[in-house]
């Protein structure tokens, strides 16, 4: 299967994924106080937001699949100076706010299976990039895949 084809594979099942979670239903597994239903809130605008910033960030460079543009360049400025994938970084802010929300012992596995699903599309990814940009493998060693992590923050 060429990679083309695997990288909507990926969109599909992150689609898929993301709707289950969406549509598992609010139950009362542990109590959801009202602070709880509004951090929810927050960590979905939050990762809304962090999310289009990166987008827009990418320009033309974007692509719907994790198949880099063949016409782009290795960003790492705005967001991509923190964290390699801010996009995924931002939807699963989204998620973590959904499965707080839901109450829910069902929406906690969907949201474990969305974040383990990104740690595996964000690998394949990571592979292509190494393979586009040269100098991938030097900015992944300083830069953390989802989380900032300035301990391995290089100097600048």
């Amino acid at each position: 299967m060429d990679e083309r084809t695997t990288g909507w594979i990926f969109v599909g099942a992150q689609g898929v994924l993301l709707v289950a979670l969406v549509l598992v239903p609010r139950q009362h597994h542990w109590p959801t106080p009202t602070w709880v239903d509004v951090l929810s809130v927050v960590l979905g605008v939050a990762g809304l937001a962090v999310a289009v910033s990166a987008a827009l960030r990418l320009g033309s460079a974007l692509t719907p699949t994790p198949v880099p543009s063949a016409t782009g360049r290795l960003t790492t400025d705005g967001l991509y100076r923190y964290v390699r994938h801010p996009i995924y970084s931002g939807v699963l802010l989204v998620v973590v706010g959904l499965v707080l929300r839901s109450g829910s012992v069902a929406g906690v596995v969907v949201g474990a299976a969305v974040v383990v699903f990104f740690v595996f599309k964000a690998r394949w990814e990571e592979t292509r990039l190494t393979r586009r940009y040269p100098e991938y493998a030097a900015y992944a060693a300083h830069t953390g895949r989802f989380v900032p992590t300035p301990w391995r923050q290089r100097s600048r």
